[in-house]
């Protein structure tokens, strides 16, 4: 996907209130803007970050920027979590998921479970129904290996095991991890920040759920699916 219009540099100040952060211009013009990323965006809030917003003249916005990218030494790494849906039906659609290329139909937002909604639904003829959940992934504390979650989530664990019950119900079941940023080669579930997570990434997996790890191309032009990396035991 690409910006249009073009994003603009800023440098931050702060993110705080998980919604809001706080930036000034290349001119010197301080303001305050929208963050669309609820989480704890762990190493990605440093202050004096050169970061990349969005531009949105819609009466109906209260901020007109929007925080999209920062730049973390050498690598500009994806914050918005609006975006990975998007990047990762790319992604399908591109053929990068072989396991899920030959599929026609696919659905967005559609009921399951226990009264939740999953990502896409796949669908085609002589083809089991694929229920598809995926993340954003940002979170990277070594070299060329990226995580998550990045703190605690219950949320992120049930949807593990309301995907471990398709599969159980005879449906295919895929997580998708979808990586913001592109020096990391391989990818790894954070056990020591969320090890409950964890263990319902082991059982998930034992209950047949497959699971994929796809990393992007991050520029202020465009994001882009560039591959899966292998997910690391």
């Amino acid at each position: 996907m690409r910006f249009d219009p073009p994003l603009i540099s800023a440098t931050l100040v702060q993110r705080y209130k998980r919604f809001l952060f706080d930036a000034v211009l290349p001119d010197g013009t301080p303001f305050t803007g929208s963050c669309p990323n609820t989480g704890s965006m762990r190493g990605l809030t440093t202050p004096g970050s050169k970061i990349w917003v969005s531009e949105h003249d819609s009466p109906t916005r209260k901020y007109r920027h929007m925080f999209e990218m920062i730049e973390v030494g050498d690598e500009t790494i994806g914050i918005n979590t609006g975006l990975p849906n998007r990047l990762a039906e790319e992604a399908i659609r591109a053929g990068l998921i072989p396991s899920l290329a030959n599929y026609p139909v696919i659905q967005r937002e559609q009921k399951y479970g226990r009264n939740s909604r999953i990502d896409f639904l796949l669908s085609g003829k002589g083809l089991p129904n694929a229920y598809v959940e995926v993340k954003n992934v940002h979170f990277s504390r070594e070299p060329k290996l990226a995580e998550f979650p990045d703190t605690v989530t219950k949320r992120g664990a049930k949807h593990l095991e309301e995907l471990g019950d398709m599969a159980e119900a005879g449906h295919r079941a895929v997580m998708i991890y979808l990586i913001q940023r592109h020096d990391c080669e391989s990818f790894r579930i954070c056990t020591d920040l969320d090890p409950l997570y964890a263990l319902a990434f082991e059982r998930a997996k034992a209950r047949g759920v497959e699971a994929y790890a796809v990393r992007c191309r991050v520029s202020p032009m465009a994001i882009e699916p560039a591959g899966l990396v292998p997910i690391l035991g």
